[in-house]
């Protein structure tokens, strides 16, 4: 749409209307397209991003898009308890992953559709990397920014209001913020997180962190059923972290 025809004019503007129509029997793009742009071009990118000699790491975020179960944001114990959070990750399937819509998908680190090698020997990778690190490996966390209510409304307002979460992950990250043990990792304290300020009820936020014991247990279930199909490749260190998670709950 917009580009030449085969006399050298622009397409006529009604087809440009028609695509954009709501109405119009023809999608504007597909589902899961995206706007790109060369990175050099965001205004707010770091002047040594592309630096040959890397940059440092503080923090590195999972996050897939969850109805229940997951709280907003939750930091890892530490390395190898995520290196465990990102393999078990499970999301809903969205346009970019082949399956019905909406139905939930084990994605380790949201990278299943991608990833050219065998899943365990990428959480081995994962673990390795850590141990190579030791005290300067990032911290981890998991988000989860599209909770929903009982009523089907996502509890979080999400965009912009997920800086309040960042800023909370950059707080534990400086030794400024206090967090709260739950059987998912560690969460924020009353207070640590401004949430009126994002439109966000008290009651939606204790939902947005509330747990279900009989359906995370049966996500558990769920879990044992993933790591069995994966095979006996999987790292002890991820069995171990799995059998932890049970036991808090």
């Amino acid at each position: 749409m917009g580009g030449p025809d085969r006399r050298g004019a622009r397409p006529p503007d009604r087809l440009a209307r028609q695509r954009l129509d709501p109405d119009s029997e023809t999608p504007a793009a597909h589902p899961n397209s995206r706007f790109t742009v060369a990175a050099h071009l965001c205004p707010s990118i770091a002047d040594t991003w592309d630096d040959p000699a890397g940059v440092p790491i503080d923090a590195i975020i999972f996050g897939g898009r969850r109805a229940t179960n997951v709280p907003l944001v939750a930091q890892a114990r530490d390395w190898e308890h995520g290196v465990y959070l990102g393999a078990t990750l499970a999301s809903e399937r969205t346009a970019a992953a082949e399956g019905t819509l909406g139905e939930l998908r084990r994605d380790p680190f949201a990278m299943l559709p991608f990833s050219g090698i065998h899943m365990a020997d990428h959480w081995q990778d994962w673990l390795n990397v850590g141990e190579r690190l030791g005290a300067d490996a990032p911290q981890i966390f998991q988000v989860n920014w599209f909770r929903r209510g009982e009523d089907g409304r996502f509890l979080w307002p999400g965009f912009s209001e997920n800086s309040r979460a960042l800023a909370w992950i950059t707080e534990r990250i400086e030794g400024r913020a206090d967090a709260a043990e739950t059987p998912f990792g560690l969460v924020p304290v009353d207070g640590s997180i401004d949430y009126p300020a994002a439109g966000v009820s008290d009651e939606d936020w204790e939902a947005l962190f509330a747990i279900d014991s009989a359906a995370v247990n049966a996500e558990a279930d769920d879990t044992d059923v993933f790591l069995a199909r994966i095979g006996s490749k999987v790292p002890a260190a991820v069995l171990k972290q799995h059998a932890e998670f049970r036991s808090r709950l």
